[in-house]
C-alpha cells in the first residue's frame, strides 16, 4: 500500500518535482563557489521536496497556476536546508540523508554560515511575491523555528519532559514550515479567508504527523531506511513521543533500566534493542502512531471545503503517506 500511494504521488508531481529542481538550481547564486558547494551537498541530496510540492499544489487547488508557484515554492526548500545544516552542527551528528553531514566534510563556521545564505536567498524570494502578507509568514516561521531548537536545546535530556513540551517543540520546530508552506499558497492564490484557514489547518495537522512519523521511525527503521543510525534522537539525549509516553507508564524497574540507558555515553546496539522492547510493551509506539493517525484525519477533514481537483487529491495522498512512509 505504501508503494502504491508513493507511486500515484510521483506520478502526480513528477513534472513539478524536475521545474522545483531546476528553480533551486537557478537562484542558487552564491558568489563564492564553498557556498555552492556545502549547500549543494545537502540541497542535492535526494530530499523529498515535500514543502515545495504543498506550496504548489495549495496555490493550484485556490486556483492560481502562473508558473511563479514554482519559483515561489523553493522559499520552503532553502529554509528547511537551513534548518537542517544548521541542526546538524548544533547536535554534532555525523550523517543525513545516507551521506555524511556538511559539518564533518567543512568547518562547521563555514556551513553555519552557508545556512545563514540559504535562509537570506529565501527572504529574497518571498520579496519577489510583492506580498507582505507572505514576508511576515515567512519572518514568523523563521523566528519559530530557531526558538522551537533553542527550546529543544534547553531541554535535551530532560527525563521529565511532557507531551505538551514535545508538541510544542515539534510545531515549532516541524509544524510550522509545513504550514507555512501551505497558507503561502492560499495568500499567492489571492484565496479566501475560509480557504487561507483550511490551508492552515491542514498544514498543521499534516507537519505534527510527519514529526511523529519521524519520531517513530527513529525507533522502527533500519539505518538504510533512514539513511542514518536509527535511534539518533536517543544518543542526542532528545526525547520523542515513543519515550515519552512510556516512561510515564513505566514501573520503577522499567523506569530506572530506560533512564541508565538514556545517560550512557555510548548508546550500544542491544540497550537500542531493549529499549525498543520496552516503547512497545509499555505502549509508546501505538500511543504515538495513533496521535498520528488522529492529525492525518484531520488534516484530510481541513480540505473538505475544496472541490476536487488533481491538486486536491494528492495534498490528500501526501497526508496519508506521511505515516506510512519508510524514509
Amino acid at each position: 500500500m505504501t508503494n502504491d500511494i508513493k507511486k500515484e504521488i510521483m506520478a502526480l508531481a513528477g513534472p513539478d518535482l524536475s521545474l522545483v529542481e531546476q528553480a533551486l538550481e537557478a537562484n542558487l547564486t552564491p558568489n563564492l563557489d564553498l557556498v555552492r558547494q556545502v549547500a549543494g551537498h545537502l540541497l542535492f541530496a535526494g530530499g523529498k521536496r515535500l514543502r515545495p510540492l504543498l506550496m504548489i499544489h495549495a496555490a493550484r487547488m485556490c486556483g492560481f497556476q502562473t508558473g511563479q508557484e514554482i519559483e515561489f515554492s523553493t522559499i520552503f526548500e532553502y529554509l528547511h536546508a537551513a534548518t537542517l545544516l544548521h541542526d546538524d552542527v548544533v547536535d554534532g551528528s555525523d550523517t543525513r540523508r545516507g551521506k555524511p553531514c556538511a559539518h564533518t566534510l567543512w568547518n562547521a563556521p563555514a556551513v553555519v554560515l552557508t545556512g545563514d545564505f540559504l535562509l537570506a536567498t529565501a527572504l529574497v524570494i518571498a520579496a519577489r511575491t510583492k506580498s507582505p502578507r507572505v514576508i511576515e509568514v515567512i519572518a514568523q516561521i523563521t523566528a519559530d523555528m530557531s526558538q522551537g531548537e533553542i527550546f529543544q536545546m534547553e531541554k535535551k535530556g530532560n527525563p521529565d519532559l511532557t507531551e505538551d513540551e514535545y508538541n510544542e517543540i515539534i510545531e515549532r520546530k516541524t509544524a510550522v514550515l509545513i504550514q507555512g508552506a501551505c497558507r503561502t499558497g492560499a495568500i499567492v492564490a489571492k484565496a479566501g479567508q475560509n480557504q487561507e484557514i483550511a490551508l492552515k489547518n491542514y498544514g498543521w495537522h499534516l507537519g505534527m504527523a510527519f514529526q511523529m512519523a519521524d519520531d517513530l521511525l527513529d525507533y522502527t527503521a533500519t539505518a538504510d531506511q533512514l539513511g542514518k543510525n536509527p535511534g539518533a534522537d536517543m544518543r542526542e539525549g532528545k526525547l520523542t513521543l515513543p519515550l515519552i509516553y512510556s516512561l510515564g507508564k513505566a514501573d520503577a524497574r522499567d523506569r530506572e533500566w530506560m533512564l541508565a540507558a538514556m545517560a550512557r555515553p555510548q548508546f550500544e546496539p542491544a540497550a537500542f534493542q531493549g529499549l525498543k522492547e520496552r516503547l512497545t510493551r509499555l505502549g509508546g509506539i501505538e500511543y504515538t502512531n495513533n496521535r498520528a493517525l488522529g492529525h492525518v484525519q484531520s488534516a484530510r477533514s481541513a480540505l473538505d471545503i475544496f472541490p476536487e481537483s488533481a491538486s486536491k487529491h494528492l495534498l490528500e495522498l501526501i497526508a496519508d503517506y506521511s505515516i506510512l512512509r519508510k524514509v
